[in-house]
């Protein structure tokens, strides 16, 4: 075979050829090693292992329900029937975009071993550690479900599709920043400490402590009802309510609710499309660079 027609042979390819996100089918099982790989040495050499996905967010919660539910009284208020589920639903939420971000930020510096040594294409790292991400929050959204069922919550289709949308509007919108920081990081270690000051506001800019009506009638009051629609299209706004809208909406029915949530929801999923999108660019102009530079 001559050197000219190999290279149009479809069984060969061209080292350093990736299609980025677009070449993830052709490399499903290497994906699948890498996902293992992660899933497997998360809590490598802890005694509690896995329960530690259990004992960081229930511990965040009683936090947060000790404080804000109960020393601030915001349990006691009108229309905020089941507080802790509208709590824990939301930080179960929050804290899967977290975790995304944070591990497919990090996902390239923490495989620099393989990355000098070998090609293929470097999108699979990100992508293995945002469904790590997603396989951890698991028993975490098993437990609120238990919870929600055990207060006499009911499984619809409405609540499934909300809690589907939430998980993909949130990865999907955390994996296109990770995309887009973790290429910085390889370079630029800062690129780390901005994430840290993006999640430590993710919680706050959330309706996770309070209701989405607080910043409605403060937008109102100022007349600034943009600032709102900002925030309401935020897609990690849009994960947490639908979140609520899955897991606590039918325990609260006299509760407020967002008019026109599906709406901000879409908008919030092109956010995040977008968002991938950019990361992906940022990514692949950068990738050439990283063996180098780690």
């Amino acid at each position: 075979m001559t050197e000219h027609s190999a290279l149009r042979d479809p069984e060969y390819s061209i080292p350093g050829d990736s299609r980025g996100l677009l070449s993830l089918p052709k490399h499903r099982y290497l994906l699948s090693l890498l996902i293992k790989k992660g899933v497997a040495t998360r809590y490598y050499g802890s005694a509690l292992g896995w329960a530690w996905s259990y004992i960081r967010p229930l511990a965040q919660f009683f936090m947060y329900w000790i404080v804000i539910g109960v020393l601030l009284g915001v349990a006691r208020g009108g229309g905020m029937e089941a507080f802790p589920v509208y709590l824990f639903s939301g930080i179960t939420m929050i804290n899967l975009f977290s975790e995304t971000l944070r591990a497919t930020t990090n996902s390239i510096t923490s495989n620099k071993a393989l990355i000098q040594k070998i090609y293929f294409p470097r999108e699979l790292f990100p992508v293995a550690a945002a469904v790590g991400a997603i396989i951890h929050y698991l028993p975490q959204a098993v437990l609120l479900l238990v919870i929600y069922l055990l207060l006499g919550g009911a499984i619809t289709w409405m609540s499934v599709a909300a809690f589907l949308a939430g998980v993909v509007i949130v990865v999907t919108f955390g994996l296109g920043l990770g995309l887009f920081f973790g290429g910085f990081n390889v370079a630029y270690r800062d690129s780390k400490n901005i994430v840290d000051l993006i999640l430590m506001f993710a919680t706050w800019t959330s309706p996770v402590l309070y209701t989405f009506n607080l910043v409605q009638q403060q937008a109102q009051h100022i007349g600034a009802e943009w600032i709102y629609y900002l925030y309401m299209v935020n897609p990690a706004t849009a994960g947490v309510e639908l979140s609520h809208t899955a897991f606590w909406e039918h325990l609260s029915p006299a509760a407020a609710r967002p008019d026109g949530l599906w709406y901000f929801a879409l908008v919030g999923f092109v956010i995040s499309l977008l968002t991938l999108v950019v990361g992906q660019y940022v990514f692949h102009r950068m990738e050439g660079r990283f063996a180098q530079e780690l």
